[in-house]
């Protein structure tokens, strides 16, 4: 009788043990599935404009302090915008510029690769660039993420591997993820040289910790992401960009080189 009940009780055991993994299991397939799909231009907010690009929690506050100052009702929420943009620029990104990222700082815009000779952005611009993106399982081990701006494709290792010491350095990068909960969390490293989307350099010693969260609502997909390059970065610099819920949109490529003549001559 004593041996039966061992055994019996054994069986309990082992009939316990599947099940709870199963709820951790769950929560990462559930996961997945919340951020797989096209995610398109930022909700029509004034947040949501202002982030529409790249922007920082210290240019969130200053734009909310704007906002909320009774003597600025009188001012266009554009002219906010840019107030706090420069804000942000000068209070928060500059102070984190190495020397040698100041000696050059603010790039000229014309003087942009991807400008003058139609190269497709590095990775700091092209990870926040505009418009669409689309996150998607192309395989069991791996996400991609494609981009509308550049028709621009990254692919992301989610099996736990390291970047390999002989990869390349690539426009961008070698980016492996994970998921802590609800959130799609990606590595990148690997990275050549380039611009940053607030106009400085950066080394090949870049990396980014990019977190992808998605709302309560489900309409909103925002990315929070942690840049450190000894070479050019006294500190680590965060910035965030937004993207809204766009299911029955697909990309629709763009680049730089599709604007029309008489318009480029118009670009500063």
């Amino acid at each position: 009788m004593v041996i039966k009940r061992i055994l019996k009780t054994c069986a309990g055991l082992l009939t316990l043990i599947p099940l709870a993994c199963i709820p951790a299991f769950s929560q990462t397939q559930s996961a997945q599935r919340s951020l797989m799909g096209m995610w398109s231009d930022p909700p029509v907010t004034i947040t949501g404009v202002f982030c529409g690009g790249w922007c920082t929690d210290a240019g969130i506050g200053r734009l909310n302090a704007l906002l909320d100052d009774p003597k600025n009702d009188a001012r266009p929420v554009e002219a906010l915008q840019a107030e706090a943009d420069k804000y942000q620029r000068e209070n928060y990104t500059r102070p984190r510029l190495a020397d040698a990222a100041l000696k050059t700082y603010p790039l000229d815009r014309a003087d942009d690769p991807s400008f003058l000779r139609c190269e497709p952005y590095g990775f700091a611009q092209q990870f926040v660039s505009r418009h669409q993106l689309e996150i998607r399982q192309a395989a069991k081990d791996r996400l991609e993420l494609r981009y509308g701006e550049w028709d621009a494709y990254r692919m992301v290792y989610m099996d736990g591997r390291k970047r390999p010491a002989n990869e390349p350095l690539s426009r961008l990068g070698y980016s492996v993820g994970r998921w802590e909960g609800d959130t799609l969390v990606i590595e990148t490293s690997g990275i050549r040289a380039s611009r940053t989307p607030w106009a400085s350099e950066h080394s090949d010693q870049l990396q980014v910790v990019e977190r992808y969260t998605r709302s309560k609502d489900g309409k909103v997909l925002t990315l929070t992401a942690t840049m450190t390059d000894p070479s050019t970065f006294r500190e680590p610099v965060v910035i965030k960009h937004i993207w809204a819920w766009a299911p029955d949109q697909t990309i629709a490529p763009y680049d730089q080189c599709e604007i029309p003549t008489e318009v480029k001559k118009g670009v500063r």
